[in-house]
């Protein structure tokens, strides 16, 4: 970068010469080059007919799948923008877990029909107002549409909800499985809250995926209770019990080490036994405190040294060791349990009641213990079967955008149609708007209808069909119904698979009402932030010696 100087003197250099520095247009045009770019890559992963991008990691795995937030995350990107854009994409991903691909293909539409704008001389401040007065009117749109449904009774349209989400991914061959087990976990784990505010849904915490090779994909389920890979600590203990009472530790079953370093100076022979003896005494007394309680598993996050296996065994208890913080959660809230820190402060409530069977099983070369038929559990484990690493994998974060779609139509119970009739209804009504606007900020608005466009247009292109005649013929249905004046609202779509124009209420394929507006609002927002800057610096930092 470089100034004028004084008067008769050369320019003055003020930044570094490497350092490569794009200002004004040039850097906008560039940024929204770079988003295009991103969103080009994942553009063919969005509808059913969509296809699968293989991806090879650092470490030389395989990764096969078509969830954009995935595919992103593992592309290399060097341009600042395309960094951004991918950090959407993973932003959109926690937030909602779903519409990962949607917002990143929005996102670059809406940047790119700003460019014609930033050509003629607009100033992006005035394409910034125009795109958030247009995302105002967008929702509106969304709430009009909206369809208020009550999560526990309508379960046939919360089936078709997940299936639509589903339904554009790898697993959608075993649709009715998982749209089940996604819909049962997330129930599962529902907690009604207190203050009757909304449910309680925490799937990550209480919704574990237990993936084992082996096996077909139709032995998946949704177990009443819990399960997790560990074997008895003795081979004589019990490995089938029917209501079991169930103990749960987070303290160590064997003799207390010094936190510090200990030295003992032992003078007499009679020392050494006496201080094992104390050793013994210690472990004994603890094994008294938890057998007085009588129950019939105890599981430990710490250890259990081979003395406490011994008189847990001989009073008949089940012991398993160094279990997860997490695992030993899930198990408090499946079987009712409480964890207990002292052995010396356990109380009847501590101990869990609620598991209806307790077995050991194997599967493959591992034994797995399966806490079932709890009776009321407030978690739950699932449990995938498949051929290969890979499918499970994919199975699993297609299970894992299922989850999150019921969660979140638990927490917001309301739905607006799929397959491009939202974005299309918003588009037509944004144009309706914009007619009404005077001055500059007039095209920029009606450009945001024609940016929302692209879901309908690239589900299209997704299935073969003619792109032009299936978009018109999808925009004059829209336009002749919000023409039409009356309060019937109009959900016609596009098949994705056939490429047909449906009535979404009849196709069934609805998504979650915050799922969308999520996307709309994050999908504006990035493109306003992105036409704002107007100065690009990239070069390489001095390292430090």
């Amino acid at each position: 970068m470089q100034m004028a100087g004084p008067p008769g003197m050369g320019p003055v250099m003020v930044m570094n010469q490497k350092q490569q520095r794009k200002t004004g247009r040039e850097a906008q045009l560039s940024n929204i080059a770079a988003a295009k770019a991103v969103a080009n890559i994942i553009r063919t992963t969005l509808g059913p007919q969509s296809m699968l991008k293989m991806l090879l990691d650092p470490m030389g795995g395989i990764i096969m799948t078509n969830d954009g937030n995935c595919i992103l995350r593992e592309v290399d990107v060097s341009h600042p923008t395309a960094k951004s854009m991918i950090e959407l994409s993973r932003a959109q991903d926690e937030e909602v877990g779903d519409g990962t691909t949607s917002v990143i293909v929005l996102s670059a539409q809406m940047l790119s029909q700003a460019e014609p704008f930033l050509l003629h001389k607009y100033h992006p401040t005035v394409i910034v107002q125009a795109y958030t007065k247009a995302l105002a009117g967008a929702l509106q749109v969304c709430e009009d549409l909206a369809v208020q449904i009550d999560v526990r009774k309508d379960k046939e349209l919360m089936s078709k909800l997940v299936t639509s989400s589903i339904g554009t991914k790898f697993s959608s061959r075993w649709n009715d499985l998982l749209v089940d087990m996604a819909i049962d976990a997330v129930m599962t784990v529902a907690q009604v809250s207190a203050l009757g505010g909304p449910d309680q849904v925490d799937i990550k915490r209480y919704a574990k995926v237990e993936k084992i090779p082996g096996g077909e994909l139709e032995d998946c389920r949704v177990l009443k209770g819990v399960m997790f890979q560990k074997d008895t600590t003795h081979s004589k203990m019990r490995r089938r019990i029917e209501n079991p009472r169930i103990l749960l530790l987070d303290s160590p079953l064997e003799y207390k080490k010094g936190e510090s370093q200990t030295t003992m100076e032992i003078t007499d022979d009679q020392d050494w036994n006496a201080m094992l003896k104390l050793e013994e005494e210690y472990v004994e007394r603890m094994c008294q405190d938890i057998i007085a309680a009588k129950p019939d598993i105890v599981i430990t996050e710490k250890g259990v040294s081979d003395l406490a296996q011994h008189y847990l065994q001989k009073a008949n208890i089940t012991a398993f060791r160094r279990l997860r913080k997490t695992d030993n959660n899930r198990i408090a809230r499946a079987v009712g349990a409480t964890i207990v820190s002292r052995a010396d402060e356990i109380v009847e409530s501590d101990i869990g009641l609620e598991c209806g069977l307790f077995e050991m099983r194997r599967i493959g070369e591992d034994w797995f213990v399966f806490l079932e038929e709890c009776k009321d559990p407030k978690a739950c484990t699932i449990v995938l079967r498949g051929g290969s690493k890979d499918v499970l994998n994919e199975v699993e974060r297609n299970l894992s955008d299922a989850m999150q779609v019921v969660r979140n139509v638990v927490y917001d119970p309301k739905l607006l149609p799929g397959g491009g009739a939202t974005e299309m209804a918003v588009a037509v009504a944004l144009r309706k708007q914009g007619q009404a606007l005077q001055g500059i900020q007039q095209g920029p608005f009606m450009a945001v209808g024609d940016a929302m466009e692209v879901i309908p247009r690239t589900l299209a292109q997704n299935c073969g069909v003619s792109v032009i005649r299936t978009i018109t013929e999808l925009r004059a249905k829209h336009a002749a119904a919000a023409a039409d004046g009356s309060d019937k609202k109009c959900h016609i779509g596009i098949n994705g698979v056939t490429g047909a124009l449906v009535d979404m209420n009849d196709y069934g394929v609805w998504e979650p009402f915050s799922v969308k507006v999520q996307t709309i609002k994050t999908a504006i927002e990035n493109a306003c932030m992105i036409l704002r800057i107007d100065d690009v610096v990239s070069g390489s930092k001095k390292a430090h010696s």
